[in-house]
């Protein structure tokens, strides 16, 4: 049993998460890059092998998904310069946004539409070569397009894919596992919208309901699977390939800043804000970032009033061992994709000294910031994604972000600054579901 009243004493911004307030939190625990690594286990090797694993699989995903074939088969987003939403931001927050701001839209990824398409199919597919080459019908240097033919997709048919999710990483999962061949078992969470359970159906996957959280179905889809030697859960919480999946968008970042002639550097920082859930999408690419870019790069995590799980676990110290329920919170919020009590032990342990902080919106914002990209870029997000929209403006007005640039030495630099905001999913809402969004005013 957590003593709430005496971690309030040690956690003074814990009163005000318990009282659903809007709040904006600086990692005092983060430490110098290069000190921060010297604790964590995987390397730029590790994001390295990933990416060559991607690149193997890019001619079975362009035989698959020929809308792939315009990247070579890599699964990758666009990074867009969003100048009417600085201009609203700056108006409507009265701030004076400088810099660049850019949106990174993994919103729009192929073929499941949201970030989870990095690492979610990046693990099914790395169980795929694993199954492969242990059985003997493939090695490495060979055209991996081979996977696709009907006597591979019969082989994997002798196996199945389990996972649980709030929606997008069980879409991510579920349309790469049944393109394999995999049966594929998604355990869905109340939170999940009925057109992500029924978009996985239309893929002949199943999906296992659940009334209760994010949390029951990650159980009880382990506990499934475990009883079964031929499936294969992926734990959204506990993934080391799930986070490189991840990890490999900071090489691609890092290239798309470059094509666009943007130096990132001690006077020209960047910074980066990521809606959180359980942590493993943001982690992965906030480990990526900070192998790549070192204190030159600052993250930041957007979440929920009702469900801010990673900021409450790193505040506290207590990482997944604190849940918003343990603090009142109901976990409910129209930000399904981020509708998550507890946050992932392992990445928690890994962005401890490397994440910059966190804050939380309410649930009206999301609709309003919405709104507010279509009016000013024509551009969908769902409203989970939305969390980072407000990022910029929200830092600079702060309480301690003056104090965080003078210490790390980019006060004077701002003007020089770019903002990356990371829109995690949207592009397969259904136009239906988009109407009613539009539509939806909280206050």
């Amino acid at each position: 049993m957590i003593d709430v009243a005496e971690l309030e004493k040690k956690v003074p911004i814990l009163k005000d998460i318990q009282n659903e307030k809007e709040v904006f939190w600086i990692n005092p625990d983060k430490t110098n890059c290069e000190e921060a690594m010297k604790h964590i286990e995987l390397t730029m090797a590790d994001v390295d092998d990933a990416e060559q694993r991607l690149k193997r699989f890019a001619p079975f995903i362009m035989k698959c998904f020929p809308e792939t074939k315009d990247r070579n088969g890599m699964i990758e987003s666009v990074l867009t310069p969003i100048p009417g939403m600085k201009e609203l931001l700056n108006e409507k927050y009265n701030s004076n946004l400088e810099g660049t701001l850019l949106l990174k839209q993994d919103s729009h990824l192929a073929i499941a539409g949201s970030i989870k398409a990095r690492g979610g199919i990046y693990e099914v597919l790395k169980h795929t070569e694993e199954l492969a080459l242990e059985h003997g019908f493939l090695k490495k240097e060979d055209n991996y397009e081979k996977l696709a033919s009907e006597e591979c997709r019969q082989f994997f048919r002798n196996y199945t894919i389990q996972v649980g999710s709030t929606g997008n990483l069980g879409m991510s999962i579920g349309i790469m596992s049944a393109a394999v061949g995999y049966r594929v078992i998604v355990h869905m969470s109340a939170d999940a919208k009925q057109w992500k359970k029924d978009l996985l159906r239309s893929h002949g996957v199943t999906v296992k309901e659940y009334e209760s959280d994010y949390s029951e179905a990650v159980k009880n889809g382990r506990a499934l699977s475990d009883q079964n030697p031929k499936s294969y859960f992926v734990d959204d919480e506990n993934s080391v390939d799930l986070f490189m999946g991840y990890a490999v968008a900071a090489l691609r970042l890092q290239g798309q800043l470059a094509a666009q002639g943007i130096a990132v550097d001690a006077e020209h920082p960047l910074f980066v804000t990521i809606p959180c859930g359980v942590g493993g999408a943001p982690g992965g690419i906030t480990f990526g970032l900070k192998l790549i870019y070192g204190d030159n790069v600052h993250v930041f995590y957007a979440e929920p009033v009702q469900c801010p799980c990673m900021l409450l676990g790193l505040a506290t110290g207590l990482n997944q061992n604190i849940s918003v329920q343990d603090v009142g919170l109901s976990g409910k919020t129209h930000a399904d994709g981020l509708a998550v009590g507890r946050p992932s032990g392992f990445v928690g342990g890994i962005v401890r000294t490397l994440l910059s902080g966190a804050y939380t919106l309410e649930d009206d914002r999301l609709y309003n910031m919405m709104r507010a990209l279509m009016e000013c870029e024509s551009i969908f997000i769902e409203p989970s994604a939305c969390a980072c929209l407000p990022a910029p403006s929200l830092l600079a007005a702060a309480p301690g972000m003056e104090a965080y640039l003078v210490a790390h030495g980019i006060s004077a630099h701002m003007e020089n600054a770019t903002h990356v905001l990371w829109a995690t999913g949207g592009r397969l809402v259904p136009e239906a579901v988009r109407e009613e969004y539009r539509n939806t005013y909280l206050r």
